[in-house]
């Protein structure tokens, strides 16, 4: 849906402070509720567009998020991503463009390319590349900003900074294309837009946790994901320094 919409001029659905959906946001939400509802009628679904599908407190939840990167969707660019995953489970991030797949049952994490055999994802802080984003909002300011992050000169010596304004960066740490990905936030193991990212991560087993070094959950904030402890810790001491 994403593939076969691209290109079109597409009117835009305000959603306040800068935010917007597609017809193409919705239509590939429509799309994804319908393949799950077909094979797990009784789950519930939460979908960044459509809200809550079925009951909040069922057992089995769907988090969905059909088009990460509208922005530049919308100006003709393909960094985009879609992302499912199912709440405490398994997960997957589509590069539609790419024709990539990764995926997770929760315990293992691999890719699936145009019909190859899938391959295992294999973490590695080789590239040297952080990808940052620098989307608003910024609710950890001025403690801790991302910007600052880039400034500081040990991030400078040892990492090579990238900006992505999609959570398909989180796919790209799993399978080794980049050493780290930090963004600030709240709790994001429940959000729509990280969720399957997460879990894709930890699956492949990178070292996740908030910008302040700590689990991510309810009292988290925002996301530190790297492709090995070192990594992380010459991150976090940089983001230490800088608070």
């Amino acid at each position: 849906m994403v593939r076969n919409m691209y290109g079109q001029r597409l009117n835009r659905i305000d959603k306040g402070a800068g935010d917007f959906a597609t017809a193409a946001d919705v239509e590939a939400e429509k799309t994804i509720i319908g393949v799950i509802r077909a094979a797990r009628p009784d789950d519930a679904v939460l979908g960044e567009e459509g809200g809550q599908h079925g009951d909040a407190d069922a057992v089995r939840q769907w988090l969905v998020d059909p088009l990460c990167g509208t922005l530049n969707y919308a100006v003709g660019n393909m960094l985009v991503a879609v992302n499912v995953a199912l709440r405490g489970g398994a997960a997957a991030v589509a590069d539609p463009f790419g024709g990539e797949v990764f995926f997770t049952d929760g315990e293992t994490a691999w890719e699936r390319h145009d019909g190859a055999d899938d391959a295992p994802l294999t973490p590695t802080p080789a590239s040297r590349l952080v990808d940052v984003n620098l989307d608003p909002p910024f609710p950890s300011a001025p403690g801790f900003r991302a910007v600052d992050l880039l400034a500081h000169p040990a991030f400078v010596e040892r990492f090579r900074p990238r900006v992505v304004s999609t959570t398909l960066a989180l796919a790209w740490v799993a399978a080794g294309r980049r050493a780290a990905y930090v963004t600030d936030g709240g709790d994001l193991s429940r959000s729509v837009h990280f969720a399957a990212g997460i879990a894709l991560c930890r699956a492949a087993g990178c070292t996740v946790t908030g910008i302040d070094g700590a689990p991510i959950g309810e009292a988290g904030r925002g996301l530190v994901v790297a492709a090995d402890d070192e990594t992380h810790g010459l991150l976090m001491a940089m983001i230490r320094s800088r608070s």
